[in-house]
């Protein structure tokens, strides 16, 4: 079992404008575990995942990936200080987001190499092995000439998170990787993740995808009103959350109305999942 921390976060909050978002999460991540987030609409969770590598500045807690700890409140790092403590969060923790947002004019090899060349100096004849090599750990070694418009959601899918895995980051960020996907394109996305997870990756996982938690979660992280609501080992959060609006979700989500109720029946029953 992992024994050092790969991302803890500390009492963050963030707003957007008069919205409260964010309002005090704590959260630990081992290197090598498999996190998964799950929340209604609005919970937070993918505000939580771009506040862990600074696509949105946190108003106040604190950050750290790996030996990189950045205080967000008003005593924390300021000017270039900050900025390359950012800079090396966002090479340890990279994101793979909903849409794929690959550059449509380069091809699958193009975009898996940009990032190690632009960001890292890497000399080209040395991206491009990184690159082949990774096009074919997610299965589209014979796609490295193509262009995203003749590739299929899952593969382009499928190429962003060879483009995340070529900044040969410690943790991976996905941001519901499979929500813009066709229902049949679907496993092989989790598939790539699956096989990420066996090879000891450290994730965070934002996805409503309940066989994917219970075959390769660790732990699954419920969030709802800009906190963590619950924290559970998959079967127990499957079999007996303890929080009336975990149960609500579980039942929306999975459609079966046996999900064990522990507390607070009649307010969850009461409401939907987009109003918790």
């Amino acid at each position: 079992m992992p024994t050092t921390t790969a991302v803890q976060v500390t009492d963050l909050h963030k707003s957007f404008g008069p919205l409260e978002v964010l309002k005090g999460i704590d959260l630990s991540v081992a290197r090598g575990e498999v996190v998964v987030v799950m929340g209604a609409s609005g919970s937070g969770k993918t505000t939580m995942l771009r506040c862990i590598n600074f696509l949105e500045t946190p108003d106040r807690g604190s950050v750290t990936v790996c030996d990189t700890s950045i205080d967000c409140g008003p005593g924390g790092p300021r000017g270039r200080h900050r900025a390359k403590m950012v800079r090396s969060v966002c090479r340890r923790a990279v994101m793979v987001f909903q849409q794929f947002n690959l550059f449509p004019h380069k091809t699958a090899l193009q975009n898996v190499i940009e990032a190690p060349i632009t960001v890292k100096g890497m000399p080209k004849s040395d991206a491009v092995a990184l690159g082949e090599r990774l096009l074919d750990r997610v299965g589209l070694a014979d796609k490295r000439d193509e262009y995203p418009s003749r590739l299929s959601g899952g593969q382009q899918q499928r190429v962003a998170i060879a483009r995340a895995l070529a900044m040969e980051p410690e943790v991976v960020l996905f941001d519901e990787p499979t929500s813009s996907l066709d229902p049949e394109l679907h496993e092989e996305v989790l598939q790539t993740m699956r096989e990420l997870a066996r090879d000891g990756m450290t994730m965070i996982v934002v996805t409503h995808e309940v066989k994917f938690a219970q075959d390769v979660a660790d732990r699954v992280v419920f969030m709802g009103g800009g906190v963590i609501l619950e924290e559970a080992s998959p079967v127990e959060f499957f079999t007996r959350p303890q929080h009336a609006r975990a149960q609500l979700f579980l039942r929306q989500v999975t459609g079966d109305n046996r999900v064990h109720h522990s507390r607070g029946d009649a307010a969850a029953d009461a409401g939907t999942v987009e109003d918790l």
